[in-house]
C-alpha cells in the first residue's frame, strides 16, 4: 500500500513537500517515482529512484524538485521548489518491481496566487 501526503495550495515560487508511506511490501527493493497529472494531460513522470541512489528527473522539474528516499522509515518524499502553476497536478508515488507495480491514491497540488 502507498499512501501519499502533504499536497495543499502553494503560490507561485513557493515550496512544498509532499510524503508516500509504503507498507506491505519489502520498500527497499523497489524502484520508487513520482507521477503527476494535471487536469486534461497525460500522466507525467516528474521524479524517480533506484533501491539504490541513482535518481532521474524530467527536464520541467530537474533543478527545482528533489526526490529522496528512507528505507528505514519506508518513505519516498518530493520536495517541491520554485513551484510554479504548470506544476498544479495531482502527484501519485509508484512503486515498481519486475512487473510488480503498486499506486497510491494521489495528492492534489495546487500553484496559484
Amino acid at each position: 500500500q502507498l499512501q501519499a501526503s502533504g499536497g495543499g495550495l502553494v503560490q507561485p515560487g513557493g515550496s512544498l513537500r509532499v510524503s508516500c508511506a509504503a507498507s506491505g511490501f519489502t520498500f527497499g527493493s523497489y524502484a520508487m517515482s513520482w507521477v503527476r497529472q494535471a487536469p486534461g494531460k497525460q500522466r507525467e513522470l516528474v521524479a524517480s529512484i533506484g533501491h539504490g541512489i541513482g535518481v532521474d528527473y524530467s527536464d520541467s522539474v530537474k533543478g527545482r524538485f528533489t526526490i529522496s528516499r528512507d528505507n528505514v522509515k519506508n518513505t519516498l518524499v518530493l520536495q517541491m521548489n520554485n513551484l510554479t502553476p504548470d506544476d498544479t497536478a495531482v502527484y501519485y508515488c509508484n512503486a515498481q518491481r519486475g512487473n510488480l507495480n503498486f499506486w497510491g491514491q494521489g495528492t492534489l497540488v495546487t500553484v496559484s496566487s
